[in-house]
């Protein structure tokens, strides 16, 4: 299974936590979509598996995108791979962009067939402290707008750990998501990111500091709400309803192949990571893969390794020592076996006939876990 990722750089105003490449600017908007279907046809020989059946839209803000400039880009997309009949195709949004015009002629007149919707919190003072454009009325009336126009695979995103989120707000924007009956939720502790206006906030004190033990706090209510709710706790992350799985992002946790198009895309394809140019300047002027694509990278067996690891751990596939004998020898499964060991006996991994997968308190420990077991 192989998907292909779209991000549209551009956003109202740059969100403070927010370290992706975008810009909250229209200078360059009128030549990027032409730009984006050049990289589509300049890139069709980068993966090798044909069938695509994921696309998409992130960013920055994608439904910011007019709907004539989205069935261009999928129409681009259609002519140049072969784009499954049924492929999941995502949408990210922001509430303020969700008009139910927009709703309806996204569902009537394009493939688009999810919705991931970032919400972040139904409170105005955290949507302040984040930066956000909307308000939380405005969240809300997103969400039953969509499921007016008939969406029914929507997803939100909520962050927790933000320092005016008590644990009864935090309780609370988890009802409100839950009294909608959505199939998917993305939940991610608020981190303060080298070089985002956050960091620089809160180093000058205008902005209060993120507190360890609220975020862990959080994500322990988190983990309780969604096990009442029989939601499955597929990857730290993210949470779903049986069936709803986001099929895109369980390419990039699953070790699958993937196109990044536009400025700072990644893509992957098993054996090369390649970094698209993060400047919209001269991704609009590219007219070469040369003058596109900044970095690229062979994988080494241990960074296959690495990264297998890595992804795996975090998801409710765990990690696989069969795989790994298999893939890179008994070695690398020994090895393995010997590192994730100590952390069995901590309570924060079980090993289920070979494979090993987080406890609820180990997920507190995932990345550190991960580093603990890579190959040097």
């Amino acid at each position: 299974m192989a998907g292909i990722y779209l991000h549209i750089p551009f956003c109202k105003q740059k969100c403070h936590y927010c370290n992706f490449y975008s810009v909250a600017s229209q200078k360059y908007r009128n030549g990027f979509v032409d730009a984006l279907l050049r990289e589509i046809a300049l890139r069709q020989d980068y993966l090798t598996d044909k069938k695509i059946e994921t696309l998409y839209f992130g960013g920055g803000t994608p439904s910011l995108l007019r709907i004539d400039e989205i069935n261009r880009i999928i129409k681009a997309i259609e002519k140049g791979y072969e784009l499954d009949d049924s492929a999941e195709i995502t949408l990210e949004s922001n509430p303020d962009d969700l008009s139910i015009t927009y709703l309806q002629n996204l569902k009537k007149n394009t493939r688009i067939n999810r919705l991931s919707i970032g919400v972040q919190s139904f409170f105005d003072d955290d949507l302040t402290y984040l930066h956000r454009v909307h308000k939380g009325d405005a969240a809300r009336y997103s969400i039953e707008q969509a499921l007016s126009a008939g969406f029914q695979n929507i997803t939100i995103d909520l962050i927790y750990g933000i320092p005016t989120l008590t644990e009864d707000k935090w309780r609370n924007n988890l009802s409100i998501f839950f009294d909608y009956g959505l199939p998917h939720l993305s939940s991610y502790a608020l981190t303060v990111e080298p070089n985002t206006a956050l960091k620089l906030l809160i180093q000058k004190k205008k902005r209060t500091e993120i507190k360890e033990d609220v975020t862990v706090r959080h994500f322990e209510i988190l983990l309780e709400e969604i096990k009442k709710q029989e939601f499955i706790h597929y990857e730290i992350s993210n949470f779903a309803k049986k069936g709803f799985y986001s099929k895109h992002n369980s390419i990039y946790w699953l070790g699958g192949n993937y196109l990044g198009l536009g400025p700072s895309a990644h893509s992957y394809n098993g054996f090369t990571r390649q970094w698209n140019v993060s400047n919209l300047k001269q991704y609009t002027a590219a007219n070469t893969v040369a003058k596109i694509v900044k970095e690229r990278e062979i994988l080494t067996e241990e960074d296959r390794y690495n990264e297998y690891v890595m992804t795996s751990l975090r998801t409710v596939w765990g990690c696989d020592t069969e795989h790994i004998e298999n893939i890179f020898g008994t070695k690398a499964r020994e090895k393995f076996e010997e590192g994730i060991n100590p952390f069995e006996k901590e309570g924060k991994i079980i090993n289920d006939q070979g494979i090993y997968t987080l406890t609820d308190y180990g997920k507190l420990f995932a990345d550190g876990i991960a580093a603990a077991l890579f190959w040097d």
